[in-house]
């Protein structure tokens, strides 16, 4: 497989002499729309073997779902794409990019005492519309609509959205709503103490905001069944999405059990999948709040 490449400014960039591009071997990463690679990578990985080394520690949080960017950002830092054309140097992932898969995953992390690597900071990633980058939405196979990624420049276009470049799940674009499917998470114990969620509400949604790849719910809090570091007011909030994908779907003026996330750092209430959003019923809140009495008496047994 070989793809074309659509990226912001590439035009604009001389050529530069031949220079060896690689199959990937990265096995996950051998699903990416681009199939090959050059060394040393963005993490100075010298050959692939190192790199397929050091990706290894990122199975466990590919498992979680915790973000549908971060194989795409992991790929494109550990085996980035390399083409006749741009071989002077390894293209990086756009920003947006990295901080979508950062805000799903790294709260995640944070549940096993773990942050989000300083390898991988977002802050010097470059801008789609500022520098040469890589992201879901920038690549188009020459086949067009068979591409998952692909966008048709007819429905979405830059010049109708401008922040259309840096959005994977553009909620204004026409057709977006055939790639946001959102999983459905079921509500039983077990689910609820794997996924150890920092907060339970039960809340009425006033609106729903989506702009660009910006999306959140505005609800009012009718009551908290579980809190973390984050102070939840009995009041309107706002629920912050990690992607214009509305996962889980939430219907304005109904009343729910809400289960997410939250960034200790911005303050801030999250919503991505393996969050969990059902009509509120009244055994479903006195279940809960069981589990968690019988969850916090387990802990301090332990201790």
């Amino acid at each position: 497989m070989f793809c074309c490449l659509a990226l912001a400014c590439l035009a604009a960039l001389p050529r530069a002499a031949a220079a060896a591009c690689e199959p990937i071997r990265i096995p996950a990463c051998r699903s990416m729309p681009w199939n090959m690679t050059k060394m040393p990578n963005h993490l100075h990985h010298s050959t692939q073997a190192n790199a397929i080394l050091a990706f290894e520690q990122f199975e466990g949080l590919l498992g979680t779902q915790c973000s549908a960017d971060l194989l795409f950002f992991l790929c494109a830092m550990y085996s980035p794409i390399c083409t006749i054309d741009f071989q002077h140097e390894p293209i990086k992932p756009c920003k947006s990019v990295c901080e979508r898969a950062k805000c799903g995953c790294e709260p995640v992390m944070k549940r096993y005492n773990h942050t989000w690597p300083e390898s991988l900071a977002c802050e010097e990633l470059p801008l789609y519309d500022r520098g040469v980058c890589i992201s879901p939405e920038a690549i188009v196979k020459a086949e067009g609509p068979d591409n998952p990624y692909y966008q048709d420049p007819s429905k979405c276009s830059y010049e109708s959205n401008p922040d259309f470049p840096m959005d994977s799940h553009n909620v204004n674009c026409k057709g977006s709503s055939d790639r946001c499917k959102c999983k459905p998470v079921r509500l039983n114990l077990k689910t609820y103490k794997r996924n150890n969620y920092n907060y339970v509400i039960r809340a009425r949604v006033k609106d729903i905001r989506a702009r660009n790849h910006d999306a959140s719910a505005i609800v009012e809090v009718k009551d908290v069944l579980k809190s973390s570091l984050v102070h939840i007011p009995r009041d309107t909030v706002t629920l912050h999405y990690n992607s214009g994908c509305q996962c889980p779907p939430l219907t304005t003026n109904e009343e729910y059990i809400i289960m997410g996330y939250e960034s200790e750092e911005r303050s801030r209430l999250l919503l991505f999948e393996g969050s969990i959003a059902q009509k509120w019923r009244d055994k479903i809140g006195m279940k809960v709040k069981r589990w968690d009495q019988a969850i916090r008496k387990h802990m301090r047994r332990r201790h």
